[in-house]
């Protein structure tokens, strides 16, 4: 009886969690506005129980997986009796109303912590951050009851099973993926309610950056995983072995990606010369934006791809009004508050000022590029004006140069000065880092392959240009210690996650440039006793054998993979397989993987005759890319763990000032 209530109670939980969302939402703000510190406490409380209630909520539909509730439509239309375990927790998520249940639990989460961990900040901060959050929480919660009702049922005819989650989403990537990504889009509602907040209070210092920064930092390491991991999938899992195509749905995800790294750079000038405070605000507000936009493409049903969930243009509407109602009111208060936060702060041009502006620009650009790409062809194909495609050719002539030209400032920012450089410094300090990233990154290209390519040596260039300036900083930094260790220990964390994260973009540089131009890939017809040479490598197939999983059936290849300068070889197994609930076909690819290469085999089509299509891949430093991304993402945690982050800086409270004067004042009057 207990197992067929849990639908409910999850329904019922998400009502709840609506209620109290509305209340964080409402008492907090007015309380703040009318100095009332009963209403303002309302914010921590509302908070922690509204997160609560939408865990009970998820953990009811997670519950409803695992034990095959076919008479929930959600289920009954994403899951499968025979789906293994692990999938039937993606296959939650792996939907439309799941998805935005955990995107409501993730936001939910995101608002329990942030009043968790803000005990130093201000009581009527703290209370508009979390009215702003309340009202954030509220829009989705209210998405998913009117729209998105992941707990609606299918009766009283109950189907005997499901319908099986789709196979290509029956991956440890997918299992991994969406979690991140969703947890890198949520967390900059944190930093677009401190925006909002600040507005509203005519409050932006350095201790705010600082409130702000971890936030923010932690949002954008979140993202810069989930955006790696759905690279990584794609490129294993989709069979054709690309790691990024410029498809819509990408784009959605590396939008606010760009933005946020404007913003994080922003928030430092912020917190160290109390420049660039609209620059941040706007930034701020345009980062959260951007990931609700993602959140419209991904859901609406303008765009077809194998990462959209939706196609129900009402629910799409009511996205888009949600996405109209925060871009429109927050843009609103920043352009009436905004003159009440800001003042300007001067800086010459050659300075660590001027570069960041600079790099910030050049990100801006990026992300209006995308964005164009993205939208104006859903925009013409909406007004009739005819369908055209955008796809890699636009977006590489245009994001590659803006690349080049941003690593060029990146690798002058360690070494410049707050306020103001004087050029003969920078050139004295820079000028072995050019030649040499110059003459390596020209004469590299011809140590590994056999043909030298202007785009890869620009590319080594650009990386180098990053780097070698880095290690000057690093170099002077320890050099005026009066030990080598003592110099190291004086870094703090905040240093070295800048330096990882400076360190991952050059990684990541070297891998797109490396790879996308020494691919090499065959496309051969192959049966058993047949073999193609690729790069030095023998590939051999010796047998063709079948196979049955936990839900599908398999053809296997088994393909022998011997070095020409070696004796030893290796086995690799691609499959093309059939799942039976759906009769779905998949191809699972093998893979080889190494630091300087990765062996890639994928089966085509049966061509009837014993034989398969077949694609063999070598892919070099294919891996740097996820490489980059990883070492991005640990520099921004670094950031986040640096000790000034820990120990926030105690504003005074106005309100308990006000309540300690009027205790005072009542003490002496009882005196006397």
């Amino acid at each position: 009886m207990l197992t067929q209530m849990i639908p409910e109670i999850g329904h019922y939980a998400l009502v709840i969690a609506l209620l109290l969302a509305a209340v964080q939402a409402v008492m907090p703000l007015a309380g703040a506005a009318t100095r009332r510190p009963l209403w303002m406490a309302y914010a921590r409380p509302m908070a922690s129980g509204q997160f609560l209630f939408v865990a009970i909520a998820y953990a009811c539909l997670t519950a409803s997986y695992l034990l095959d509730d076919f008479s929930v439509m959600n289920v009954a239309n994403n899951s499968n009796s025979m789906l293994p375990w692990y999938y039937k927790l993606s296959a939650v998520w792996g939907n439309h109303e799941g998805s935005v249940l955990l995107w409501s639990l993730m936001l939910a989460g995101w608002g329990y912590f942030a009043s968790r961990f803000s005990r130093e900040l201000p009581r009527d901060m703290v209370a508009r951050v979390m009215g702003v959050m309340g009202l954030v929480c509220a829009g989705f919660l209210l998405f998913i009851l009117v729209t998105s009702n992941p707990f609606e049922r299918i009766l009283p005819h109950v189907p005997a099973d499901g319908a099986d989650l789709n196979p290509l989403l029956q991956d440890i990537g997918l299992i991994l993926h969406p979690p991140m990504l969703y947890m890198g889009y949520v967390g900059f509602s944190v930093v677009f309610a401190f925006a909002i907040a600040a507005l509203l209070g005519g409050r932006l210092d350095a201790a705010w950056a600082r409130w702000a920064r971890p936030w923010t930092n932690l949002a954008w390491a979140s993202l810069t995983v989930g955006i790696a991991l759905g690279s990584w999938w794609a490129y294993y899992e989709l069979g054709w072995g690309g790691w990024w195509f410029w498809d819509p749905v990408e784009n959605a995800s590396l939008l606010p990606w760009l933005t946020g790294t404007a913003l994080m750079h922003s928030l430092a000038v912020t917190e160290k010369r109390g420049a660039f405070k609209s620059w941040t605000l706007l930034l701020a507000i345009t980062t959260f934006s951007l990931s609700l936009l993602g959140t419209f493409l991904v859901r609406s049903g303008v765009l077809t791809s194998v990462h959209a969930f939706a196609n129900d243009p009402s629910r799409g509407f009511f996205i888009l009004m949600l996405l109209g109602i925060t871009v429109g009111l927050s843009l609103l208060v920043f352009a009436l508050r905004a003159p009440r936060v800001s003042h300007k702060v001067g800086f010459g041009w050659l300075s660590r000022d001027a570069l960041l502006l600079v790099n910030n620009l050049m990100l801006v650009i990026m992300t209006v590029t995308v964005l164009m790409g993205t939208v104006y062809p859903l925009l013409l194909d909406a007004l009739n004006l005819g369908k055209i495609s955008v796809g890699p050719p636009y977006f590489n002539a245009l994001f590659v140069p803006l690349t080049l030209i941003m690593s060029v400032f990146m690798g002058l920012g360690p070494i410049s000065r707050w306020k103001d450089t004087a050029p003969n410094l920078l050139v004295r300090r820079l000028w072995l880092a050019a030649v040499v990233a110059v003459v390596l990154g020209a004469a590299l290209p011809l140590l590994f392959a056999e043909h030298w390519s202007a785009p890869v040596a620009i590319g080594l260039i650009a990386a180098l240009w990053i780097v070698l300036p880095m290690l000057r900083d690093l170099y002077d930094k320890v050099r005026r210690a009066s030990s080598i260790g003592a110099g190291f220990r004086k870094l703090s964390l905040a240093y070295w996650g800048m330096q990882l994260g400076h360190l991952g973009v050059a990684v990541t540089i070297i891998g797109v440039a490396v790879v996308s131009n020494y691919n090499i890939e065959r496309n051969v017809r192959m049966g058993p006793g047949d073999s193609v040479q690729v790069v030095g490598y023998t590939f051999t197939m010796t047998e063709l054998t079948d196979r049955r999983g936990a839900n599908f059936l398999a053809d296997r290849a088994v393909i022998e993979v011997q070095r020409n300068d070696r004796q030893r070889s290796f086995t690799m197994t691609p499959e093309k397989r059939l799942y039976l609930a759906t009769g779905m076909p998949m191809t699972q690819v093998a893979l080889r993987p190494g630091l300087f290469r990765d062996l890639y085999v994928a089966m085509g089509e049966d061509l009837g005759d014993g034989t398969w299509a077949m694609r063999v891949q070598y892919k070099p430093f294919v891996r740097w890319l996820w490489l980059g991304a990883l070492l991005m993402a640990i520099g921004g945690l670094l950031a986040v763990a640096d000790k000034r982050y820990r120990r926030m800086a105690t504003a005074p409270d106005p309100e308990e000032a006000v309540l300690k004067a009027a205790a005072g004042d009542r003490g002496k009057e009882a005196t006397a």
